[in-house]
C-alpha cells in the first residue's frame, strides 16, 4: 500500500480499534488514525477496480465517505459519544486528504 506502510502508527492505531472490546475507551485521535488508515486502503482498492477519480475533489469526495463509514461503524459498536465521533471523522478527513495530497494521486 502506497499511502501508510503497515508498521506505520495509523496501521497500529487500525489494529487497536478494530480489536478493543465494547465500550473501550478510545480516542478520537485513535479513531482518525485508524480510519484514516481503512480510508487509503479502500480508495487503493477502489482505484484498482475503477480507475482514479477524475478530479481531486472527487477523490476527497470518496475519502470523506469512507472515513465517515468507518468512524460511524466504530462508534456504534464500541458505544462513543457524538462529540468524540465528529471530532474523529473531522481529523480522519484531514489525515486522509493530506495523504492523498502527498502522494500526488487522484
Amino acid at each position: 500500500m502506497g499511502w501508510f506502510s503497515n508498521d506505520s502508527d495509523e496501521a497500529q492505531s487500525y489494529d487497536q480499534v478494530v480489536n478493543a472490546p465494547h465500550k473501550a475507551e478510545l480516542s478520537h485521535e485513535l479513531i482518525a488514525a485508524a480510519a484514516s488508515y481503512e480510508a487509503a486502503k479502500a480508495y487503493e482498492k477502489h482505484c484498482e477496480q475503477n480507475g482514479k477519480p477524475q478530479s481531486h475533489e472527487e477523490a476527497k469526495e470518496l475519502l470523506a465517505g469512507i472515513t465517515g463509514g468507518f468512524v460511524d461503524r466504530i462508534v456504534e459498536t464500541k458505544g462513543l459519544d457524538f462529540v468524540d465521533r465528529e471530532k474523529a471523522k473531522h481529523q480522519a478527513r484531514q489525515r486522509a486528504e493530506g495523504a492523498l495530497s502527498n502522494a500526488g494521486e487522484y
